[in-house]
């Protein structure tokens, strides 16, 4: 058995549940809502940027004692909800929703894709009835043509992507293909095989004659793939094969090894994503995007891994990790993705009683209290798995003009952004220009709201970035160190997972510069920062499960960066060197005087150094060439000690064999 299959997750009507607990509503009067990570001052004053990944919630009504849709909307907007996905186009849903700033996606049912593949005419009167009827008053924005057609109407297989193809015509028709996509959802078992993720295809009924037109469209109008994906199914389906803490992502270094790829997962839906991926690019489209349409896990129900409990970790756990940018798989770490979770409400009309786990995935009950506590609008953690948060910046647009950058710059400084350093004097005044400053309150505003949905427009001032701006003022820095604490085995495992995932551990094995000390928590300490480096010190990149902290001071054995001196005069690569004191390696520890860290640059380091002129050599050392460093220490100098007398504090190589010593006069 391949324990990471999914076994279904249809959302055909059944009369009974299965062993695999089979999705067995039939979603005639449904609705699926986005969260939005924004801020909601941020909401009053600015237009939400298009986001990168956002997290929503399904909202089905398959029951008899829901609030009114009117009641719904006044819910979504109390959770600071910005976006629903209809499953239906119900008229009193859409009319509820009619000027809120809620978009929308609706939903072609079933029981309409044939005629609709076989008519253009019909597909027409269709969008017009229930898309452009009620825009722009209702915000739809996309199209879902069917409902896991190829396990709920398999009998439609040959009809959906003509079905598909009609209504984006008929939109174009319309003038509305531009601003409304469509997709269609498709349950996990479409895969014919899961494990390991590279092994990822589509079964031979549909991979040719159905996905790959399919995604050939999607491809060409700027859409995605939607996917509907249960880890917890393939748990209860093999509890002893998967680990709970895999099935539930929770944040902990536990992997499981594609052995094919070197590629590791640590989370068993990063593991079925991947999968999805490699299907896709399987039938040549190794870029197209994917929507997470459904995931969740029941609190109640005749399953031992229905309880509260894990509901709460697994959903929590997936909203954390979007919320904080961090949809990337190990396979593709940069994947942007939208997630929705099943769902909005219990729902007492499915499955076969008050006992099937049918009837509680829901995040409220009837009564709209919560079923338990999460948060769509602030990350509490990286959510586990992932191929590590996305780093991203906030950066100005000079096009709009110094006024609207005046007026967001002093929104973001009054709403949280640390401004101190771009005042006169300070660290990063200069440049002195309104872009300038604008973007360092912008990033800090942004990156203090953890990269959130929407924390970056300021009415289109701003607008996200994925390679550092250069020149970028950068007031503080920043080291990920191991915490000793948590023991050697945790310790290991997390060291994996930073080495196999972008760190550079180059210099830590046997021989290297920095094997030395020969400990765990050296080593851990070496690529936990390297990753976290790496990912641009973003949020959620340095904590591993607990095993490692942020610390803004340098630790005294991460210090110069480099291979050797030859290398530093050429390589242009390395654009910074941490230096700093390590009584550690030096031989006569007492004698020297602590100083403190600082960030120095290769131009600045070659000119100290003279270009490591001969002349400035003092010498041999354990870990190479010792030379003599002209530099003025930005210190305040100690009333008591105005000469500042440092007895040439060395300077190790972590990532190479160059030793630098600082001294303010002769050497010793």
């Amino acid at each position: 058995m391949n324990p990471h299959a999914h076994p279904s997750s249809s959302s055909a009507q059944s009369t009974a549940l299965t062993p695999r607990y089979r999705r067995g509503a039939k979603q005639t009067m449904a609705l699926a809502v986005h969260f939005l990570g924004a801020a909601l001052p941020l909401l009053l004053l600015f237009a939400v940027a298009e986001a990168a990944g956002e997290v929503g919630v399904n909202y089905g009504r398959v029951a008899n004692n829901l609030p009114d849709p009117a009641s719904v909307v006044t819910l979504l907007k109390q959770n600071g909800i910005t976006m629903v996905k209809l499953f239906d186009a119900n008229q009193k849903v859409l009319t509820s929703l009619a000027n809120t700033g809620i978009k929308v996606m609706v939903m072609l049912p079933n029981e309409d894709v044939a005629a609709v593949a076989s008519s253009p005419s019909t597909a027409l009167q269709w969008a017009r009835a229930n898309v452009a009827a009620y825009r722009p008053a209702t915000q739809i924005h996309a199209v879902a043509v069917g409902n896991e057609v190829f396990d709920s109407r398999p009998d439609l297989n040959s009809d959906l992507v003509p079905a598909m193809t009609n209504i984006q015509a008929a939109l174009a028709q319309l003038n509305l293909a531009n601003d409304v996509k469509v997709t269609t959802p498709i349950a996990f078992d479409a895969l014919a095989e899961s494990w390991p993720p590279s092994a990822g295809v589509f079964r031979d009924d549909i991979a040719q004659a159905v996905m790959k037109p399919m995604l050939d469209f999607l491809d060409r109008t700027g859409s995605y793939l939607t996917v509907n994906i249960y880890p917890f199914l393939a748990y209860a389906d093999d509890p002893d094969q998967i680990s709970l803490d895999y099935a539930l992502g929770n944040t902990n270094p536990a992997a499981v090894r594609d052995d094919d790829t070197g590629l590791v997962n640590h989370s068993l839906l990063d593991a079925q994503l991947d999968a999805t991926y490699y299907a896709m690019e399987d039938l040549g489209f190794p870029s197209l995007r994917a929507c997470l349409g459904e995931t969740g896990l029941p609190s109640g129900g005749r399953s031992p891994v229905a309880t509260v409990a894990n509901a709460h970790a697994y959903v929590n756990n997936v909203i954390n990790r979007v919320l904080s940018g961090n949809t990337g798989t190990p396979h593709r770490p940069d994947a942007d993705m939208d997630v929705y979770i099943f769902a909005l409400f219990n729902e007492n009309q499915k499955g076969t009683g008050p006992d099937d786990v049918e009837q509680h995935f829901g995040l409220f009950y009837p009564n709209m209290n919560k079923v338990y506590e999460f948060d769509f609008q602030h990350a509490t953690g990286n959510g586990g798995g992932g191929g590590g948060a996305k780093a991203s910046w906030c950066v100005a647009n000079a096009g709009v003009g110094d006024a609207r950058l005046q007026a967001a710059l002093d929104y973001a400084c009054g709403h949280g952004a640390d401004c101190g350093a771009i005042q006169p004097g300070a660290t990063c005044f200069e440049p002195n220009t309104k872009v300038a400053h604008a973007s360092y309150a912008f990033n800090s505003y942004y990156q203090k709201m953890n990269r959130a949905t929407g924390t970056c427009d300021f009415a289109g001032a701003a607008s996200v970035v994925y390679q550092e701006p250069a020149g970028a003022c950068d007031a503080t820095s920043s080291w990920c160190v191991a915490n000793a604490g948590v023991g050697d085995a945790r310790l290991q495992a997390a060291l994996d997972y930073a080495c196999g995932h972008g760190a550079d551990c180059s210099g830590i094995q046997p021989g290297a510069a920095c094997f030395q000390p020969d400990t765990k928590a050296a080593h851990a300490s070496h690529a936990f920062n390297s990753y976290y480096q790496r990912n641009g010190r973003a949020s959620g990149t340095c904590d591993f499960a607990r095993a490692a902290s942020v610390v803004h001071q340098a630790p005294n054995h991460v210090l110069i960066f480099g291979n050797n001196s030859k290398n530093l005069k050429t390589n242009h690569h390395l654009s910074k060197f941490i230096l700093g004191t390590d009584p550690m390696y030096s031989t006569e520890a007492e004698d020297i005087e602590m100083v403190d860290s600082m960030m120095i640059d290769i131009c600045t380091l070659r000119d100290a150094a003279g270009d490591f002129d001969e002349s400035n050599k003092l010498g041999e050392g354990g870990f190479g060439a010792v030379y003599k460093v002209a530099l003025t220490l930005n210190k305040h100098v100690p009333d008591d000690d105005p000469e500042l007398k440092i007895k040439c504090p060395r300077i190790i190589a972590c990532n190479g064999n160059v030793s630098v010593s600082i001294c303010s006069g002769d050497p010793p």
